[in-house]
């Protein structure tokens, strides 16, 4: 899993003795997209601009107030400030989930359990200052240096639609997965993230894909949309929407022939210190 550059930031500014936590978001344009008010302690919300965001928000919040008996025991207002577009899935949920755990001081992964939901690798990522291998036991993961020779062969494309992950991720977990499965992405995980052959990253995409596809019986985005691609495609995050990443040396020219337009170069999205 790689973290991105581009994040999502929470400021919180207090107002003693208040009772009301009035919530403000803001997109990277800085054009505010979301605003909710609510009443302090029992999170009732008093007015929103979109009620479904507003009763997740404040389901969110109120698990981070059990866990946390101390927080919000006064209102204020609080600002968010997205620096990607909304639509492009980049982990807008993962990072709200990892600001308000911050702010709440509480752990993140049982805030996403109890919300998002899903594997939390994206929690991991929102925590780290270099890509990662994560693993679902006990949330552990290790930074590694993942700079493959060839990255200028690789780039991020946006497929023009938001993937709903939440559907993905409950639909996923009604799927078993056998351990031979198992232990074959495991071991194309190993060697993925250290090879120097281009060739062999891209067979190794090419297998991964076949793998996911069976065992999620979805055809790969390749096989799907882009089947006269000379590199390789790999799907990202929860399969066939989002961003994909793309290997192939005609990359930008062939994707703004399909009409997408957001190609991003893999320097320029990976977030490394």
């Amino acid at each position: 899993a790689i973290p991105c550059k581009k994040g999502h930031h929470l400021n919180f500014h207090p107002e003693n003795k208040s009772k009301e936590l009035s919530w403000n978001s803001y997109d990277f344009e800085g054009q505010k997209w979301f605003e909710v008010d609510f009443h302090l302690p029992s999170l009732e919300i008093m007015k929103s601009s979109d009620q479904n965001t507003a009763k997740r928000l404040q389901e969110i919040l109120i698990f981070a107030t059990k866990e946390n008996p101390f927080f919000l025991l006064e209102g204020g207002k609080v600002e968010t400030y997205l620096e990607f577009n909304n639509f492009w899935g980049l982990g807008s949920s993962s990072t709200l989930i990892v600001n308000i755990a911050s702010w709440a001081k509480i752990n993140p992964y049982k805030l996403l359990n109890s919300s998002f939901g899903g594997s939390g690798y994206d929690i991991a990522c929102s925590l780290v200052k270099r890509p990662i291998i994560y693993e679902i036991k006990n949330n552990n993961y290790d930074e590694i240096n993942f700079n493959p020779p060839f990255k200028d062969k690789l780039f991020f494309i946006y497929l023009n639609k938001k993937q709903n992950s939440k559907v993905e991720v409950d639909r996923f977990e009604n799927i078993e997965v056998d351990e031979k499965t198992i232990k074959s992405i495991n071991s194309i995980t190993e060697v993925i993230s250290k090879t120097k052959e281009y060739d062999e990253f891209n067979f190794l995409i090419r297998t991964h894909e076949q793998i996911i596809s069976n065992v999620i019986n979805k055809t790969s985005v390749k096989k799907l949309k882009f089947k006269d691609f000379k590199g390789e495609i790999k799907s990202l995050g929860a399969w066939g929407g989002d961003f994909i990443l793309a290997s192939g040396d005609d990359s930008p020219s062939y994707f703004k022939s399909k009409g997408y337009k957001t190609i991003i170069k893999f320097d320029d999205m990976v977030y490394r210190r």
